[in-house]
């Protein structure tokens, strides 16, 4: 009998794994329900976004640190003092007083998120066989899906019952028992690294691409020239971007450079779609909040259910075929989304966003079992950065797009989120086929 995710051998690693990836998308997804309270308590109204943005952009540069110090030092110092940074961003946030004090905490918490993170996935190259990578990835994915069903309500009870102040405090025993679970694994398994030192310059890349990444949403409200401004800070952040990634990442050379890009687009397009479902509905279709968040909920559990399914498939259906699948499914549902949203047809539109979860459910973990398996062992932390660094580019790079449209062609904003959803659809069924390809490094 094989040992399984679960087995004795790795049952306290997997559960330590997930718990940890679970509390920190918790913590992304309930603060958009305790912020708006946090801002208004401390009369930060006006500087309300920079509290999701720090956290984002910080997030890149823990994505650089934490990937270097991985693949010099072996994933569990990262690990921890992610971690460390984590639980006092949380300590931050939670006694602030100050809409300043508050913006440092999500900094913090950027930083730390960002750091484990990568060392989560490099761990999970050290410590599980290949053939669990599949499962171990949809356990992860699931970790973030889940609290999509149950954050913003649970979030919501604590700050109505007791503070927002919580939503962040009550974080923090948790994140202490899932990083406790882990420690006898980091103890027992000698993870070396290669004690090659982080090149400056790229640390320097990092910070220049999050402070471009910080200054994109900000300029778009520039009156006359936002726009021409927010589209140079995307041009300066895609130039940062690029010592950061696999040589050919932006021409979406075969392997490993097609399977960052893809996952950028993955993250782009869905986070273009998802933005705007909810107030399109409410907005064009007079829907209630309750029925449009209903309709929200059903792309996360099919992106659930598309993990699950290509877990169940791993022995029988390669990487390059999973995203493949997944590519093609995802751009049949933004289409579909985008067709029931202009025409009104509600049902449609859930057909819609039940295939793009189903699409970029499917593809996704099948992205960071081929980042691993196309990497050396001495490159899973850089690799595993700049995958995770693709994610939240293309997430930023996206909405701001759509900001810039919106602000060109007033009321076009929902034609084209969703117009943009289904042509990074489309290019992830184009370079998906070139995502499988023998290992290449910088």
């Amino acid at each position: 009998m094989t040992d399984g995710a679960f087995s004795p051998r790795f049952r306290v690693a997997t559960v330590g794994v997930f718990a940890l990836g679970f509390l920190i998308a918790f913590e992304a997804l309930a603060v958009t329900t305790a912020m708006p309270l946090a801002a208004r308590d401390l009369h930060g109204a006006s500087v309300y976004a920079l509290t999701f943005s720090s956290f984002s952009a910080a997030g890149v540069i823990g994505n650089v640190a934490g990937g270097a110090w991985s693949d010099r030092s072996g994933p569990a110092r990262a690990l921890l003092v992610g971690v460390a940074l984590f639980a006092a961003g949380l300590v931050l946030a939670g006694t602030a007083g100050t809409m300043p004090v508050l913006i440092a905490g999500r900094t913090l918490q950027g930083l730390g998120a960002g750091g484990i993170g990568v060392a989560l996935y490099v761990l999970v190259a050290r410590v599980y066989p290949e053939r669990l990578h599949p499962r171990i990835f949809a356990l992860l994915a699931a970790a973030w899906v889940l609290p999509s069903l149950i954050g913003p309500f649970a979030a919501g009870a604590v700050s109505t019952y007791l503070s927002w102040h919580w939503v962040f405090l009550g974080i923090l025993p948790l994140v202490a028992g899932s990083t406790a679970l882990l420690l006898p694994q980091l103890r027992r398994a000698p993870m070396p690294g290669t004690g090659d030192r982080m090149p400056a310059s790229r640390l320097a890349w990092s910070v220049a691409a999050a402070v471009a990444l910080l200054a994109m949403r900000p300029l778009l409200d520039v009156p006359g020239v936002g726009p021409v401004l927010a589209a140079l800070a995307a041009v300066g952040a895609i130039a940062a971007l690029r010592p950061l990634l696999p040589r050919g990442a932006l021409r979406a050379a075969r392997g490993l450079p097609s399977v960052i890009v893809a996952r950028g687009l993955f993250s782009a397009g869905f986070a273009a779609a998802d933005a705007y479902l909810p107030y399109s509905l409410i907005a064009l279709r007079d829907l209630s909040p309750v029925v449009a968040g209903g309709i929200t909920t059903v792309g996360a559990v099919s992106w659930a259910t598309g993990s699950e399914l290509q877990s169940r498939l791993s022995g029988r259906l390669t990487d390059r075929r999973c995203i493949g699948i997944g590519a093609g499914v995802f751009f049949t549902g933004a289409l579909v989304v985008g067709t029931g949203t202009a025409t009104a047809l509600i049902p449609l539109v859930v057909v819609g966003w039940l295939l793009a979860g189903l699409g970029i459910g499917t593809a996704y973990p099948r992205l960071s079992t081929s980042t691993l398996a196309l990497s050396a062992p001495e490159e899973r932390g850089r690799n595993s950065a700049a995958l995770q660094i693709g994610d939240g580019f293309g997430n930023g790079l996206a909405l701001t797009l759509v900001g810039v449209i919106a602000v060109a062609v007033p009321g076009q904003e929902f034609a084209a989120a969703f117009g943009l959803a289904a042509l990074l659809g489309l290019l992830v069924v184009l370079v998906a086929s070139r995502t499988s390809a023998a290992p290449l490094t910088r």
